[in-house]
């Protein structure tokens, strides 16, 4: 199966560049030159991953990944942020905005391959065994689905692993590198600190429903689920 993947990017060398690695290594590339463009062509032709620009001459590619990831449509596709802003703080701001992975300009196209297969890898893994229940809380992993009690959590792809991960694991603790080994695999071009980052987008979808404290910061070490209080 060939992935398409929609790139959208206002600068032709770029788009070109892109399309040429994607191309010749069996991707489908698809192009949008700006915001609004990107969003009719992914109602048409929903792809398996975007390639966002941050800076796009009308929607920013940040205020894009967010109407991406409240959208039920489109809110389970990967995205990949691209971007000339190498500071940390700026690599916060896109993770936070629903991105999956941040690629710094410049980039070989080689490094941006290696991460568009480990996103689609992590996201597209097939999911299996019982459901898992812990007071209330149960995570289906047939189905994809996790309810507090009787009220579906709505939840990101990402998130949806690492709370299984914790669910499968109860009361143990796991450093930053070990979740990022279980939960995204190994040989992925992640950071540390991403996994900061999903635990707080984990701990904001289970707030409501008066779960985010099973996910438990056990300081100088790393991140524990406990239902224990």
């Amino acid at each position: 199966m060939n992935h398409k993947i929609l790139i959208v990017e206002d600068e032709r060398p770029v788009r070109e560049m892109i399309r040429f690695a994607l191309e010749r290594t069996g991707f489908e590339a698809q192009e949008a030159t700006d915001g609004r463009q990107a969003l009719a062509m992914v109602t048409d032709n929903t792809p398996d991953l975007i390639l966002l620009d941050w800076m796009l001459p009308d929607l920013s590619g940040i205020e894009l990944a967010r109407r991406f990831k409240k959208d039920d449509h489109t809110r389970d596709i990967p995205i990949i942020i691209l971007t000339a802003r190498a500071e940390e703080d700026d690599k916060i701001v896109g993770l936070d905005a629903g991105a999956d992975d941040y690629v710094t300009k410049p980039f070989s196209p080689r490094e941006l391959i290696a991460r568009i297969k480990a996103v689609i890898r992590r996201s597209s893994a097939t999911a299996s065994g019982e459901p898992i229940t812990h007071k209330g809380l149960s995570l289906d992993p047939e189905s994809h689905r996790v309810l507090a009690k009787d009220d579906s959590v709505e939840i990101g792809p990402t998130e949806f692993r690492l709370l299984q991960f914790f669910m499968s694991h109860p009361e143990r603790v796991y450093s930053r590198g070990q979740l990022l080994d279980r939960v995204w695999g190994s040989n992925v071009y992640i950071e540390e600190r991403t996994v900061d980052v999903h635990i707080r987008r984990l701990r904001k979808c289970l707030a409501p429903y008066g779960y985010d404290h099973f996910i438990q910061t056990v300081h100088s070490v790393g991140y524990r689920f406990s239902s224990q209080g």
